[in-house]
Order: C-alpha cells, then sequence, then structure tokens
C-alpha cells in the first residue's frame, strides 16, 4: 500500500479528496460517486469533502458516461457530478489526489508546484487488493463488460481506501 500524507480528520477539517482520471466521465465519476455512497453508509459525510476532475478538458460540464450511470446505479449509487478539468490549484486544496492510472498521474506530477504536491498524488489502486498492473482500465471501449469491471475495481478499492482513512477520523 502507498504511504501518503495523513492527519486527523475532523468536522471542522474535513478531508479532502480528488480523484481524476482522463475526461472526468467515466471512471474519476464513478470512484467519486462510490466514494460518497460508502461515506455515507458509514455515516461520515461530515468529514469528508469528495471531487473527481480530468486531466484532460474535452467533456468539461457533461455527466457521467450513461454506462458508468446504469452500472453505479444497478448497485445504488448515484452519479450526479458534472465533468471538470483538473487545475494545479487542486493539488494545493485537495488533501489527497487520486489518479486512475499512471498516465494521469504523471499529468498530475507534471502540474505539482510544490514536493508536498506531489506526495499527495496516488494511485486508486494502491488500495486495490488485487492491484493488477495498478491502473483502473479505461472502460470506454471495452462494452459494458469494461464498465462492469472497472465498477468492480473503483468499488473494492474505495472501500481499502475509506477504511484506511477512517482512521484518522475523530469524532
Amino acid at each position: 500500500m502507498h504511504s501518503f500524507p495523513r492527519r486527523a480528520i475532523t468536522k471542522e477539517k474535513p478531508y479532502r479528496i480528488n480523484f481524476v482520471c482522463l475526461g472526468n466521465i467515466c471512471r474519476s465519476p464513478t470512484a467519486e460517486g462510490v466514494f460518497q455512497h460508502l461515506v455515507m453508509e458509514d455515516g461520515l459525510e461530515e468529514y469528508f469533502e469528495i471531487d473527481s476532475a480530468g486531466t484532460g478538458s474535452w467533456h468539461v460540464g457533461n455527466p457521467a458516461n450513461s454506462k458508468s450511470q446504469d452500472i453505479a446505479n444497478q448497485h445504488g449509487i448515484r452519479l450526479l457530478s458534472r465533468a471538470r478539468q483538473a487545475l494545479a490549484s487542486d493539488l494545493e486544496y485537495f488533501d489527497l489526489t487520486v489518479a486512475m492510472d499512471h498516465s494521469n498521474a504523471a499529468d498530475l506530477q507534471a502540474m505539482a508546484v510544490k514536493d508536498e504536491h506531489e506526495e499527495k498524488i496516488v494511485l486508486l489502486r494502491d488500495f486495490d487488493t488485487d492491484p493488477g498492473d495498478g491502473a483502473v482500465p479505461d472502460p470506454y471501449y471495452g462494452g459494458m463488460d469494461g464498465f462492469k469491471n472497472v465498477f468492480d475495481i473503483v468499488y473494492r478499492s474505495c472501500r481499502a481506501l475509506l477504511d484506511t482513512l477512517k482512521t484518522d477520523v475523530i469524532r
């Protein structure tokens, strides 16, 4: 498991987490929605601020891909975010920036202006019990099976990430 900067998480200082993929319509909005769902199930919504973004600007303003939404809806999870492009200032604002693949992580690292920004960038699959090559695959051309596979990876990884962060929550 990857190490990353940790701190106490309180209602007064919620933990800010940003999930990032390429276009912010498939993987990262799925991670945002799943993580938000898990946080709410655990009654911790006051302790987290959750967002997502894309390294590219092609889909800014668009909702999550309909296939991503369909798979999430089958699990009782709504993907409500609208695509936005990741900004260098996000690396300052968020406590943790969670990239979906190595290319996204490299793009984020290139945006980092401080060493502590780079330390905040991790791969989602760093938290996966079965990390494979470390990347959440892009489901866009994989049909519904690709989207289901991504959902399963994201759910498993977000559960492990939240379980890790819960140890820092001070109620």
